[in-house]
């Protein structure tokens, strides 16, 4: 099943609330969470702000039951109104018990209709667990309930609770990775691969084999000169001067079956692909231009979606009159929604960005530039490079699972970054904490406009 609705959270906001709700004492406790709407298709609720009711300011804490004063939850409808933000109240069952009690009804009957009288015509309520599991489910004014079919988290690990896999009040226990049970989970998902050239086709193939659907993300088209570094494309392909992501998905329906590749032969940098993106769970950037990893990182924040960036590069040094390799690079970064971006990171700069517009300018040089990305120093029109490609896709496919399905004997948190030197037989690695992250002030804006804060990406005019 697609999730119709899901409820998102950033990694430190989880971590804030399960500090909170299950802080030790056996009791219950409470906090509200101030969400985000998107509008479009998929929606999703994303938590922008957590406000945490302090454990004193309650009158009743008990194992089944928790009473809070009411200025907490009139603060929160001074916020939500004034940013358009929905209201979810939330609570431990420190139990263990993943199920609303005749108690929690009772309740929400209570608490509901005071916020819809306030403003709104949906909010909801959730329960957490000791391990950190969170279910919800959305009123409407009318006191009609549904379930959130998905609660997600994008932190050093990532978790993904079903609600339809909830029974008898306990969650299905999570599939084991490389199993069988972990395609069936893949089948669940919806993943962007934004670039479909040499790391992206390879990531986009694996992703798509373990049984994900893929949204496809590539203005270019196929030319003789990728022929040796892409996969499924065709001497026809290049004659035809066939776009990338249409070739890719054909070959993807060929052995998956229709709807499950969606070709967006846009740049990201353009209103429909950012749109496409903000509707799946996951995002891969195989791009080369550092606009393109600015735009993949402002989607990743404003959606709360988490994100893996990989690269690849051959850097040369001078040996007489001539160049010689120097070494064989790959790189993979994984950026969590409020930690730190490509940008904290310096994988993207002002001057980089900078340079990269004026270069437009000139598309001769700038296309020069992008085919001399490979081999520093050294114009290849068709660099031999598709093992380092793979040999880099394998590895950010790899990081995507030991987030996800945890299969590391070390916390996923030291693994922010990962270098890898063919040349010198090295990998390291960088944790989340060695990078000083930026303020994000952008942290779910979802889909408000400007898209991104992008006046670029903002609504098309309609002419009268």
């Amino acid at each position: 099943m697609s999730p119709r609705d899901t409820l998102a959270l950033a990694g430190s906001h989880h971590n804030a609330l399960k500090a909170h709700l299950i802080c030790g004492d056996g009791k219950e406790a409470a906090a509200i969470l101030l969400c985000k709407a998107t509008a479009r298709g998929r929606r999703r609720l994303l938590v922008r702000e957590v406000i945490l009711v302090p454990h004193t300011a309650c009158p009743v804490r008990t194992p089944m039951r928790v009473v809070w004063p009411g200025d907490y939850i009139e603060q929160a409808i001074d916020r939500a109104e004034q940013d358009g933000l929905l209201i979810i109240l939330i609570h431990s069952h420190p139990g263990g018990w993943l199920e609303f009690s005749s108690v929690d009804d009772e309740s929400d009957r209570a608490t509901m209709p005071a916020l819809f009288s306030a403003f709104g015509d949906q909010h909801g309520s959730a329960i957490m667990t000791p391990d950190g599991v969170i279910r919800a489910r959305l009123y409407h004014p009318n006191m009609s309930v549904k379930p959130v079919d998905l609660v997600t988290v994008a932190g050093d690990d990532i978790r993904y609770w079903w609600n339809d896999a909830i029974h008898n009040a306990e969650l299905a226990p999570w599939p084991l990775p490389f199993t069988t049970g972990m395609r069936t989970e893949f089948e669940r998902l919806s993943i962007a691969v934004i670039g479909v050239s040499g790391t992206g086709s390879l990531s986009a193939e694996q992703l798509a084999r373990m049984g994900a659907r893929v949204t496809l993300v590539d203005f270019d088209r196929i030319e003789l000169r990728n022929l040796n570094r892409i996969i499924y494309a065709t001497l026809a392909d290049a004659e035809g001067n066939r776009l990338k992501v249409n070739v890719f998905a054909e070959a993807v329906e060929s052995y998956r079956g229709p709807g499950v590749a969606v070709p967006i032969a846009e740049t990201i940098a353009s209103r429909d692909a950012v749109l496409a993106v903000s509707q799946c769970d996951v995002i891969f950037s195989c791009v080369d231009t550092q606009e393109a990893r600015q735009v993949a990182d402002l989607i990743a924040a404003a959606f709360l979606i988490p994100l893996f960036d990989v690269g690849v590069v051959i850097p040369t040094r001078k040996a007489g009159d001539g160049v010689a390799i120097a070494d064989v690079c790959g790189r993979v970064d994984y950026v969590q929604p409020g930690g730190a971006t490509l940008g904290d990171r310096g994988v993207y700069t002002p001057e980089g960005l900078r340079a990269e517009y004026l270069r437009r300018a000139d598309p001769e040089a700038f296309q020069q530039e992008l085919e001399a990305g490979y081999i520093k120093g050294l114009v290849e029109q068709a660099p031999s490079v598709i093992s380092l490609n793979m040999r880099a896709s394998s590895s950010v496919v790899m990081e995507y699972i030991a987030r996800t399905f945890q299969f590391r004997h070390e916390p996923n948190r030291g693994f922010a970054r990962t270098e890898f030197s063919l040349a010198a037989a090295e990998e390291e690695y960088l944790s989340e904490d060695d990078f000083k992250r930026g303020a994000d002030n952008d942290l779910a804006r979802g889909d408000e406009e400007p898209l991104l804060g992008l006046p670029v990406l903002g609504k098309p005019k309609v002419r009268s």
